[in-house]
């Protein structure tokens, strides 16, 4: 993946964009977007991408999207090689995590002992399963019953096996667990009127059977006598004029009414149960077993395995005898499998210890980020062993920073709730960073797309994570462009990953969609400006000087030349008469130059220079407009604001009593005494708002112009040009 070529048209509200980001001397490009121009929704056509989905346009549904994200082959790229990180994703855990294993020899020989263990361990569940009657769970069962922990079937299966060697409760081996203890009958065991009832229930229900010639023990009694009723009654047997015969008392009677039959089933218990003491003792028992299916079916089990009934005065003694019982049928597989878990035990114990002891990936990447983040908050992994060994999901841990030195530990849930939009990042990154070590480990050719991902970071936090970026950079499978809005934060990335010209983009967007394209300035445009100033060339380089030389005074402490080049940035008296030499010689006062020069149009006058050179940047292509042509307009623009300003307030003195701030005082005046009307004063507004009032050396002064559209400086420029016409 040397190049990557994104084609896209009407994908969330990119219009079109056509761009071949090129990784064969850098694997990273930054890209500088203005907010508002391309930058989330290019992450966002990236992220349908990774994630198989259709892109679409969310306002224009009707235009046909495009996308078209290629290698250098021209080959799509696949979904698993493109990993976008969000500014934040609370929600974002990676399910990569338990990848980072800390010693693969260490896992492979644990996992040559468990295998061989495991083995044994899947023959004797297969027969107790079999014995059992249960399909699923029954090693959790058995340790639930045994130690009341159901991660524990080694001590359960060697806690029962002496008994299960002397072949102890073999006549329980007929039972079935799972036809016993299922959740509702288990429930109704634990009733203490159960276990008394259940014995005399037993012995009067025995002997009412064996009189009746109606019911039959084993085979037909009055729950399935009544089962078969409501069973004619709901398919409309007797509705269809259909009749059956019953024999009761040696008498054949013919049955024509779901009314007919429940009073000869009822007769029969009636006469059954004539006596008093007897039929409330029946009644009682038969209703708990007749409550509802699991109930009937344990009663008829019952009725058929009565060697089960002394067992049920005890349903947890029960328990454990049923898994001796099963145990002893398979004594062969527990002989095997007690025999090679013994000889494997030792190996597991000293191969766990080491896991502990192991410095591993995973405490490497948790002190790191704690060392890297200045967050309130410390992370830790609790079960470093387990995900080594087991795979099991790591469980990150976090403990809060008190006010003495000291932390307390602190729920994730809870955590969120007192941390700062910044420090909720940092966390969120926590899991991104476990993300990239794991496809790093599993060396997953990855394009990362990082969508201003140093948002709402403090600048040592901001560091933190150029330092990641650059550890990323060190896999040579690993691509990544870089998405920010933060201009600051874009000249630091490009300078601490040391990113070539082609790798330094900035993005414009104009009425046909979005371009991409290098950064003219790489470094400082000041000093470039300086360079070329000498040849006399360049008009906007003179012009865009103007501010920044201004500040070099102010910092100088040369304040007579402040002063004077203040002229040339707003209206003052004579400033119209200012003209190029002059202002070269107060450069040269200010600053150094290489070589001594003279300007060729040293007698123009420096604002008609100004407005000629805005006034063809008007016709430029937007695509060529440059920093220094923004700062011309943003010049222009203020100047001829100030100059119709001070026509309509029509007092000099007031104006000359301006000290600071000039254009924002003039508008005020203009505002409260409603010199303009409503269009002008909004146009005045916008040239407060879009024309910084200085343009710093530093880059946090002209980012403000950066992201600025150059559209929309024209047309602002070309309002007040109508406003003076």
């Amino acid at each position: 993946m040397s190049k990557v070529k994104v084609d896209l048209q009407f994908c969330y509200g990119i219009a079109s964009l056509s761009h071949v980001f090129d990784f064969s001397k850098k694997r990273q490009n930054v890209v500088y977007a203005p907010n508002g121009v391309m930058k989330s929704s290019l992450a966002l056509t990236f992220k349908d991408l990774s994630e198989g989905k259709a892109s679409s346009d969310r306002i224009y549904k009707n235009n046909d999207t495009k996308r078209t994200i290629t290698d250098e082959s021209g080959a799509e790229l696949p979904p698993e090689s493109v990993f976008v990180v969000e500014p934040y994703n609370e929600a974002f855990k990676s399910n990569r995590m338990s990848t980072l294993l800390a010693n693969r020899a260490l896992r492979e020989r644990y996992d040559e002992v468990r295998a061989n263990i495991d083995e044994k361990k899947a023959i004797l569940l297969s027969a107790l399963k079999s014995s059992a009657g249960i399909k699923e769970d029954i090693e959790a069962r058995l340790a639930e019953d045994v130690t009341n922990d159901p991660t524990e079937f080694f001590n359960a299966i060697r806690r029962l096996k002496p008994e299960a060697d002397e072949g102890l409760y073999r006549n329980l081996g007929d039972l079935k667990y799972g036809a016993i203890f299922n959740a509702k009958v288990s429930e109704q065991l634990k009733s203490a009127a159960f276990k008394s009832d259940i014995e005399s229930y037993m012995e009067v229900y025995d002997r009412l059977v064996s009189q009746s010639t109606f019911f039959r023990k084993g085979t037909f009694n009055h729950n399935n006598a009544s089962d078969v009723a409501k069973s004619l009654k709901t398919n409309g047997f007797f509705a269809a004029d259909h009749s059956v015969y019953v024999s009761n008392r040696d008498v054949r009677e013919e049955i024509k009414s779901e009314t007919d039959l429940e009073r000869v089933i009822q007769n029969e218990k009636d006469s059954i149960l004539e006596n008093a003491d007897l039929k409330a003792q029946f009644e009682r028992v038969d209703k708990l077993l007749t409550k509802n299916a699991d109930m009937k079916e344990f009663r008829s089990y019952l009725s058929k395995n009565e060697h089960l009934i002394p067992e049920l005065v005890n349903p947890d003694r029960l328990r454990q005898r049923l898994w001796v019982a099963y145990l002893g049928l398979a004594i062969d597989p527990l002989n095997d499998l007690m025999a090679t878990y013994d000889r494997g035990r030792e190996d597991l114990e000293k191969i766990v210890e080491e896991a502990r002891q192991e410095a591993t990936r995973w405490s490497e990447v948790l002190n790191e980020f704690n060392d890297r983040f200045s967050v309130p908050f410390i992370v830790t992994m609790e079960n470093q062993h387990d995900v080594i060994l087991k795979a099991d999901a790591p469980s990150i841990r976090f403990r809060f920073k008190s006010a003495d030195g000291g932390n307390v530990p602190v729920n994730e849930s809870d955590l969120i709730r007192v941390l700062s939009n910044g420090e909720k990042r940092a966390l969120y990154l926590l899991n991104i960073i476990f993300e990239v070590i794991a496809r790093r480990e599993e060396r997953i050719e990855t394009l990362f797309i990082f969508d201003d991902i140093a948002d709402s970071f403090d600048y040592k936090n901001k560091y933190a994570i150029v330092e990641y970026l650059r550890d990323i950079t060190e896999s040579e499978f690993f691509k990544q462009i870089i998405l920010t809005h933060n201009y600051d934060f874009y000249r630091t990335v490009s300078s601490r990953l040391d990113l070539h010209r082609e790798n330094k983009l900035h993005t414009l967007k104009g009425a046909a969609g979005i371009s991409i394209r290098q950064e003219k300035y790489q470094n400082n445009p000041f000093k470039h400006w300086k360079e070329q100033l000498p040849n006399g060339g360049n008009n906007n380089f003179l012009l865009a000087m103007i501010p920044f030389v201004r500040n070099v005074a102010e910092f100088s402490g040369k304040d007579q030349a402040e002063a004077e080049l203040t002229r040339y940035l707003h209206v003052k008296p004579g400033s119209e008469e200012l003209d190029v030499q002059q202002l070269q010689e107060l450069f040269k006062q200010v600053i150094d130059f290489p070589v001594d020069f003279t300007l060729p149009n040293a007698n123009q006058k420096v604002f008609e220079l100004l407005f000629m050179q805005a006034d063809a940047a008007c016709g430029m292509a937007e695509e060529t407009i440059e920093l220094e042509t923004k700062i011309v307009l943003a010049m222009a623009i203020r100047i001829k604001a100030e100059k119709y300003m001070i026509a309509k307030i029509a007092d000099p003195e007031m104006v000359s009593n301006i000290s600071s701030n000039q254009t924002f005082r003039l508008l005020k005046k203009i505002t409260d005494d409603n010199l303009v009307d409503n269009e002008a004063s909004k146009c005045l507004k916008q040239v407060t708002l879009m024309t910084p009032e200085n343009i710093h050396i530093n880059s946090f002064m002209y980012e403000p112009l950066l992201d600025m559209s150059n559209h929309h400086l024209k047309k602002l420029y070309e309002k007040v040009c109508a406003l003076t016409a």
